[in-house]
This record gives C-alpha cells, sequence and structure tokens, in this order.
C-alpha cells in the first residue's frame, strides 16, 4: 500500500517536472523576440532561480570543499551549457525541433558507456540509437537539405553534448558513505552556472526595458515579467526539484516513459501557444527519436560492481532513464 502510494506520488511529480521543464521554451522564445539577448533570458533564468535556491545551498555549504569538482561540472555542463545552447538555438529554429535534436543525449550517453569507458552495449541501445539518428534526419528534413538554421542545429546538437555531462554527473556522489544531496548539487550547479553566464552573456548591456513591457505569443501580448516569472520559479526550480525527487520513487522505465513527454509536451505548448507547426514528417521523426531515445535508456547498461578501466564516472541506470533535458 505504502509502495503504491509513493510510486504515484512519484508519477504525479515526474509529470509535473516534464510540464515544468517542457514549458521553457515557448516562454522564452516571446521574451527573445520582444529584444531580449538569448544568453540574457538564459542569464535571467538562471540567475533566478539560484537566487530562490539560495537558503538550500547555504544548508549544504560543505559541499564546496567535499564535491568541489562535481559542482563545477554540473554548473558548466548541465546548467549553462545546456541552457545557453538550448535558448540560443530556439532563437532560431523552432522550439519542437530544438528540442527533438536534444534528445540525442541518451544515445551519445551510450557513446560514452562504449568508447570511453570501454563496456559494452546491447544490441537493443544500438537499435535505439540507430532509431533516434534516424528519426532526427526526419525531423530536420535531411532531403530538403536541411531547411532550418544550420547554426540553430549546431546549437540543439551542443546541448545534447552538454546533458551527456548532466547524466554522468547525475550519478556522482549518489551512493555510499560521501554520498550528496542532489538539491545541493543542483542549487550550487544554478549558482556556479550563474556565475559563468555573468560573464558570457554580460547582463550590464541588457534591455531592462523589455521586461517592463509585454511580449507577444501568437498574437497575445503577454506582460514579459510574467512569462519571466514562470521561466524562473515553475521552469527550473520547480521543474528540477519535482525531477530530482521523483527520480527516487519510481523504476528506471516508468522515469524514462515520463521523461520523453517533456520533448511532446514541449512541441505541443509550442504549436499552441506560438503556431509553430510540424510538419507530417516532421512529427513521425520526432516519434521515432523519442522511441529510440527511450530504448536506449531502457537498454543502458547498469554500472559494475568492480572498477572501470577507463577509471571515469559511471551513469546508473536510474539516472539515464529519468534525466530530464534540464532545459
Amino acid at each position: 500500500m505504502h509502495a503504491s502510494r509513493g510510486r504515484s506520488v512519484g508519477l504525479g511529480l515526474a509529470l509535473a517536472s516534464a510540464f515544468a521543464f517542457g514549458g521553457s521554451g515557448v516562454a522564452a522564445k516571446p521574451l527573445i523576440e520582444a529584444g531580449l539577448d538569448p544568453l540574457h533570458v538564459v542569464w535571467l533564468r538562471v540567475t533566478g532561480a539560484a537566487l530562490v535556491m539560495l537558503p538550500v545551498a547555504w544548508r549544504h555549504r560543505r559541499l564546496v570543499l567535499r564535491r568541489p569538482a562535481l559542482l563545477a561540472g554540473f554548473g558548466l555542463l548541465a546548467v549553462a551549457g545546456v541552457q545557453a545552447c538550448y535558448f540560443v538555438s530556439i532563437s532560431r529554429i523552432p522550439v519542437g525541433v530544438a528540442l527533438l535534436v536534444e534528445y540525442l543525449a541518451p544515445a551519445l550517453v551510450l557513446g560514452w558507456v562504449r568508447f570511453v569507458q570501454r563496456r559494452a552495449v546491447s544490441r537493443a541501445a544500438a537499435a535505439g540509437v540507430v532509431l533516434a539518428v534516424g528519426g532526427l534526419a526526419c525531423v530536420v528534413e535531411v532531403w530538403s537539405g536541411l531547411s532550418f538554421d544550420a547554426v540553430g542545429l549546431l546549437l540543439a546538437l551542443g546541448a545534447a553534448c552538454c546533458q551527456v555531462g548532466y547524466f554522468v554527473l547525475s550519478d556522482q556522489g549518489g551512493e555510499g558513505e560521501d554520498s550528496v544531496d542532489p538539491l545541493g548539487v543542483i542549487a550550487y550547479g544554478l549558482l556556479i552556472g550563474s556565475l559563468v553566464l555573468t560573464v558570457v552573456a554580460r547582463p550590464w548591456g541588457m534591455r531592462w526595458s523589455v521586461l517592463a513591457g509585454s511580449a507577444d505569443m501568437n498574437g497575445s501580448q503577454v506582460p514579459a515579467a510574467l512569462l519571466l516569472c514562470w521561466i524562473v520559479l515553475i521552469a527550473t526550480v520547480i521543474a528540477y526539484v519535482t525531477g530530482v525527487v521523483s527520480v527516487r520513487k519510481l523504476s528506471p522505465q516508468v522515469a524514462g516513459v515520463v521523461a520523453c513527454l517533456e520533448a511532446v509536451l514541449a512541441t505541443v505548448f509550442a504549436w499552441i501557444l506560438l503556431g509553430e507547426h510540424l510538419s507530417a514528417p516532421q512529427i513521425v521523426g520526432g516519434a521515432v527519436v523519442l522511441t529510440g531515445a527511450f530504448i536506449a535508456q531502457s537498454a543502458a547498461p547498469k554500472a559494475p560492481s568492480g572498477p572501470i578501466a577507463s577509471g571515469g564516472p559511471v551513469p546508473a541506470e536510474g539516472e539515464l532513464s529519468a534525466g530530464h533535458s534540464a532545459a
């Protein structure tokens, strides 16, 4: 009874996390089109969330001395890298396309497992990679000579590469005497990401007046401040926290399915709220990408009990299946 209730709570939290993450691009794109630089929107998102999470960071302040490399890696890749590449990419290509390209990350993680850690990859996992790549070809419509902005696609792929770091780092310090609270890692990841983005984005040159006005969302005027609040509180703080808690309550298979809903929700939101319609081949390709990603996640090998030949970090099966894009 108690286990069943825990799974139900976990499923609800995972759905809430997918919903929150899926709405980030839809809320950010009108701000970019209203005149804010994509990197400035990323800086606002990360810095705002970091300020909200300051009490959590203070509570886990010993992490700075215990796991500095983990915190730095998480801040650089899982926060600054993923979100900067994703937000700049959606300023050039549709939200749904950018997120579907980013969903190549599970396939890239298997490449890390196979070629960096030198571990065997199952045939099912390899088949998932092939499906994901084939589906991506349909999403970007390669037969038409890449009708989308090439730089936007490369940035979305960059977000996928940075997300590999998110998956790999998510498992570090999860067990044993030196285990760390993932909420503390998130809090410090946001703080470090904010510092990095401050140098890169240079927010002192931001058009702050945009936040006092309205942004166009497919013909409707929405207060820019409201969109920013959604991005910071819902699409970042709540999305990360509910996602972390849900991972602990769900099986890898269930969490993997729910994680894939993020891309579906983002595409639907962009279709309804931004008028970004996808063609039939792109919809089919998107379904194939998600199917391949799910197979690749579900077939990921479990971490071995012995040492790894390369000595590199090992993503746990549960983390690979339940990880969100952090977009």
